[in-house]
């Protein structure tokens, strides 16, 4: 009888080893000056504050903020077009742009890659896509987990997932608690279905529309694939540099990530009581895979509402009077952005404008 051994269960640590070898040059890409080397260790370290002045941030009661988050069945499309080196900045943007929402710094971030068997050049795609995400938003890749699981994934299929660290002071954290009535919805683009829906939009394309990855749509401009691939927009760099700009405290009073769930729902989240989201239909920019995809599907707009960011990725509530400033700023930023509505008396809640 056979001698057993984990080569033959699945796991090839020989090739294992080849895939770590390939992470480092990655990695350090994204090392700042307050990540600490323990090369070898079991845990990343991050210093929270720094000497160098260049580097000091002089926190009076610094909160830490955390986020975790995956990237769904986008990895399905991935998987279909051979392009691996972009879902990652979705991973590091769907928690990264949580974190934001409450005036965060992000800090650091995890992954954790699971996949059936060793695969070191897809594995290096992958956090090459990690990677780029993290140094768009400053943000030091400290660490992660790749995991070996041949019978629980099927051979092509991986799983991705993310934490990310921030931190904010605490005079500066945005909770929603000072949105108040003729507050002003700033709304910004998003970069199209970020990471959402894929279930539904899988099976309005590849189902229902008979699609391939490879095929051009006239509509988009591009091909199937390379529409569906399109990666999240990051938005804490510019973010931050709105929220540093303004030394008058309680010019933001309020941030909302659009993700599943829609407009709706992601914006009721930070209301408080007494206040209301009155959202002008047709003040934005609805990029074409929306109507694109409704068509193809024949979905109700109330489904398309509740499932997609229908092309604002993110709302700003802010104080009517700065507004304007803001806009200027955010295009200067490279963003369009919309006034989508305001806050009014009333019951908690989201609603269309009449």
């Amino acid at each position: 009888m056979a001698k057993a051994t984990y080569k033959d269960a699945g796991v090839d640590l020989d090739v294992y080893r080849q895939a770590m070898a390939r992470l480092p040059r990655l990695i350090n890409r994204t090392q700042t000056p307050r990540v600490i080397r323990l090369d070898g260790g079991f845990a990343g370290l991050f210093q929270l504050d720094f000497a160098s002045p260049m580097f000091a941030r002089g926190y009076d009661e610094p909160v830490l903020v955390s986020c975790t988050d995956g990237v769904g069945t986008k990895l399905k499309v991935a998987a279909l077009t051979g392009v691996h080196n972009t879902v990652g900045i979705d991973l590091v943007a769907m928690s990264v742009n949580d974190a934001i929402c409450c005036g965060a710094e992000p800090l650091f971030f995890l992954d954790y890659v699971a996949m059936p068997k060793d695969d070191p050049p897809l594995l290096e795609q992958i956090v090459e896509g990690i990677t780029q995400g993290c140094l768009e938003c400053d943000c030091a890749l400290l660490g992660g987990e790749t995991a070996i699981m041949p019978d629980l994934y099927a051979q092509g299929d991986y799983d991705l997932a993310g934490f990310c660290v921030g931190v904010v002071d605490k005079k500066n954290l945005i909770d929603g608690r000072a949105i108040a009535p003729e507050d002003t919805l700033v709304g910004i683009a998003s970069s199209g279905l970020h990471s959402n829906g894929y279930s539904l939009v899988r099976k309005v394309v590849f189902d229902i529309g008979g699609l391939t990855v490879d095929q051009h749509v006239d509509a988009l401009g591009q091909t199937v694939g390379q529409a569906l691939l399109t990666p999240t927009r990051l938005y804490a760099r510019p973010i931050r540099q709105v929220l540093n700009y303004y030394r008058v405290k309680h010019v933001v009073h309020g941030i909302a990530h659009i993700t599943g769930g829609g407009l709706h729902e992601n914006l009721e989240r930070i209301l408080p009581e007494g206040a209301r989201a009155v959202i002008d239909r047709g003040s934005w920019t609805v990029p074409p895979i929306f109507p694109w995809l409704a068509e193809l599907g024949d979905i109700e707009p109330p489904e398309m509402d509740q499932v997609f960011n229908m092309g604002v990725g993110l709302v700003l509530v802010v104080s009517p009077f700065y507004a304007e400033s803001i806009q200027h700023q955010l295009a200067d930023l490279g963003l369009e952005s919309w006034i989508i509505g305001r806050i009014e008396s009333g019951q908690r809640g989201v609603a269309w404008a009449k």
